[in-house]
């Protein structure tokens, strides 16, 4: 089985700014991977969702999608991670911290344009995924 992949609101945003519809690319990658969320990104993303037809459309995919729970132990291993880093000198911001969490507890690759992602230990991220 592949290694799933949690997507990171750069990458919803970017593919949104540059004209292609982020649920049709989502739809080639999960041909041949799980595909992940947590709610921080549904909420992130889903904020900025303009048309109630597409806020339906992204809420339909979100229920197919392997859902990382916010649970109050995924919220102790963000401050944890976030300790950790900032003993590091790594000061990154909470939401990029909590989506690291969550990929880091389901082993998934995070799929963003934000390249702090590949400042922690552990955490494998990409711009694409073929």
């Amino acid at each position: 089985m592949s290694v799933p992949v949690l997507v990171d609101r750069s990458w919803y945003f970017a593919e949104a700014v540059s004209g292609r519809d982020p649920l049709r690319g989502l739809a080639f990658i999960a041909e041949s991977r799980d595909i992940a969320t947590c709610g921080l990104i549904r909420a992130e993303v889903g904020r900025c969702v303009r048309e109630p037809h597409s806020l339906e459309r992204f809420r339909a995919a979100w229920e197919t999608m392997v859902n990382v729970p916010s649970d109050p132990e995924c919220w102790e291993m963000t401050m944890d991670l976030g300790r950790l880093l900032d003993k590091r000198g790594l000061a990154i911001q909470l939401p990029e911290l909590h989506v690291a969490t969550c990929a880091l507890s389901i082993s998934a690759v995070v799929l963003s344009y934000e390249p702090l992602y590949d400042k922690i230990p552990g955490l494998s991220a990409t711009d694409r995924i073929y």
